[in-house]
C-alpha cells in the first residue's frame, strides 16, 4: 500500500494501476481507501482508481483538526502531489462534501465530480440522524459477531477492522461527524465543472426532495437514481455505479 507525505502527515492509499485516467476516490466515515476496491475493479482499464485512507481512518496517520477545512487541504494536496490536475474526484459520503467543497474552492483542480448519497445540507434540518454515537463502542473484539451484538453498526465497519481491533478512534470518528453537519449550499451552487449525482433509493441520508433540490440549483448535474440500494451504493449496487461512473465520464 503507498503512502504519501503531506504537511499534516502520512497519508495511505490505494491505487488500482494501469494506464487509464486516475480518478481520486473519497471514502465515508468509518471507511477506508480499501472500500472502493469493487468499482475500481470495474472502472479498469479506461480508469484507474486512486483512493486515500483519509485522516482519521485506516492507515493514515495525521496532526491537526477534523473540519472541512482540514479534509478539503488533503484533497487538493493529494490533486497537487500527484499531478492529477484538473482531476476526476469521486466521492461517497463525507467523501461527497469534500469532493464538490474542492470543486468550488479549488476549481483549478477538478474537471468533474461524482457525489454518492450525500446532499448539500447535511444536517438534522435534512438528515434524522446526522452524527452516529460510537463513544463507549468497543474497539477490540474476539470475532464480527462479538462486535455486532455489542453494537448498531452496519457491515461496512468491518473494512477497518485489523486483527480485531477498529483502525479508527472512536472520539475522532465524532469529531468527523460533526465537522461534517452543516448546510453547504454556497459550495455545491459554486461548483463550475460537471456533476454526477448518485442518490439510492434507500438512502438515510439523502432525500428525493433534497436530491431535487440540488439539481435545480445547480442546473448542471446529473442525477442517477440507483434502484434498491442503500447508502454505500458502490458496495451494494457495484455494477450499477460503475455504469453510472463510466457513463458520465465518457461524455
Amino acid at each position: 500500500m503507498p503512502t504519501l507525505e503531506l504537511p499534516d502527515g502520512r497519508f495511505h492509499y490505494e491505487d488500482a494501476g494501469g494506464d487509464g485516467e486516475a480518478v481520486l476516490a473519497l471514502h465515508g466515515v468509518f471507511g477506508r481507501g480499501r472500500s472502493f476496491a469493487g468499482l475500481a475493479e470495474r472502472l479498469l482499464p479506461e480508469y484507474r482508481v486512486i483512493a486515500p485512507d483519509l485522516r482519521g481512518h485506516g492507515r493514515t496517520e495525521v496532526r491537526g483538526g477534523f473540519g472541512r477545512a482540514e479534509f478539503v487541504a488533503d484533497a487538493a494536496r493529494f490533486v497537487e502531489a500527484l499531478g492529477l490536475a484538473p482531476a476526476v474526484v469521486y466521492g461517497h459520503s463525507l467523501g461527497g462534501v469534500t469532493a464538490y467543497q474542492l470543486a468550488a474552492r479549488r476549481p483549478e483542480l477538478v474537471r468533474a465530480v461524482v457525489v454518492e448519497d450525500v446532499g448539500a445540507v447535511t444536517d438534522e434540518t435534512a438528515v434524522a440522524q446526522p452524527v452516529l454515537d460510537v463513544r463507549g463502542w468497543p474497539r477490540r473484539f474476539e470475532n464480527a459477531a462479538e462486535f455486532f451484538a455489542a453494537t448498531p453498526a452496519p457491515e461496512y465497519f468491518l473494512e477497518s477492522v485489523v486483527d480485531g481491533e477498529l483502525l479508527f478512534d472512536l472520539d475522532t470518528m465524532m469529531l468527523v461527524q460533526e465537522g461534517n453537519r452543516g448546510a453547504w449550499w454556497s459550495d455545491w451552487e459554486a461548483v463550475s465543472c460537471p456533476m454526477l449525482l448518485l442518490r439510492a433509493t434507500n438512502s438515510f441520508l439523502l432525500s428525493a426532495d433534497l436530491a431535487a433540490e440540488m439539481v435545480r440549483r445547480r442546473p448542471d448535474t446529473e442525477q442517477v437514481v440507483i434502484e434498491g440500494s442503500g447508502h454505500w451504493i458502490h458496495r451494494e449496487a457495484p455494477d450499477d455505479c460503475a455504469t453510472a461512473v463510466r457513463n458520465f465520464l465518457n461524455r
